[in-house]
């Protein structure tokens, strides 16, 4: 069962606002001048180097760090109350839980659910529901008892983000989502993705594999340190602007995904 189409969509409305962002680490500029404005209902390839701050400009959208100058606002809010309405789902590269833990797919999707629960963290029947629709959106509902230790790498995938489906976000920050997942995966991912997109959702996607970007993000920040190129995908992604975002490499060279040990 899908969410309704417009089921997060209001009209015009700016999900991810950042302006003139700057971040710093004991003085080292990771972050500077940036900024974007994402609306309801669209996909944004977030494309640069390794250490070109996309993981930086994840973790200030989130709340993780502060920026120390600039303005970041999810939905018109600031993003410490974005992140109370539970507006924001992050899913990171690789994930902190322990897969040795004996801990079932059906609870780790439940943990999307647990910013909108009482402080004893009892799930209500909305709850279950909500976990119940997540894991059949990502077809691994029968998988529900598996420990999340004996998936594969792509169900491992499909079950975080199950946990942000879960959640109900209207936003998603997803790193490299494509990463390591097999080709069913890969499909399913990509049709959810276009699915999230018809119903209002606003995903920002950071990839190395440049061919998804021209498959299916409308839109597309280059980032090198700060924002360098930001549109439409179709006048922004060019193999100019590639070759400046990625250090002056020829056009020719940046043509499809790059290695782990290249790109961040």
């Amino acid at each position: 069962m899908m969410a309704p189409v417009d089921a997060f969509r209001t009209v015009d409305r700016l999900r991810i606002e950042a302006e003139g962002l700057c971040v710093d680490y004991n003085g080292t500029v990771a972050l500077y001048d940036a900024g974007l404005c994402l609306k309801s209902g669209c996909i944004c390839g977030l494309v640069g180097m390794n250490g070109a701050g996309k993981s930086t400009l994840f973790k200030a959208l989130m709340g993780f760090i502060r920026p120390s100058r600039g303005i970041i606002r999810i939905n018109g809010l600031p993003v410490a109350k974005a992140q109370r309405e539970q507006a924001v789902a992050y899913v990171p590269q690789s994930e902190g839980i322990d897969c040795s833990f004996p801990v079932s797919v059906w609870d780790v999707v439940m943990m999307g659910r647990y910013g909108s629960m009482n402080l004893l963290r009892i799930p209500r029947e909305s709850d279950r529901a909500a976990v119940r629709h997540a894991l059949e959106r990502v077809e691994l509902l029968d998988l529900r008892d598996r420990p999340i230790g004996s998936l594969s790498g792509g169900q491992r995938k499909r079950t975080f983000l199950a946990r942000a489906i879960a959640q109900r976000a209207s936003v998603l920050l997803l790193d490299e989502p494509f990463n390591g997942v097999d080709v069913r995966t890969e499909k399913l991912m990509a049709q959810l993705f276009l699915q999230f997109r018809d119903e209002g959702r606003t995903i920002l996607i950071s990839t190395h594999d440049l061919s998804h970007v021209r498959d299916f993000c409308d839109l597309v920040v280059l980032i090198n340190k700060t924002v360098l190129a930001y549109g439409e995908t179709s006048e922004v992604f060019t193999p100019e602007n590639i070759a400046m975002t990625f250090g002056g490499l020829p056009p020719n060279l940046i043509t499809g995904p790059a290695s782990s040990e290249e790109l961040d």
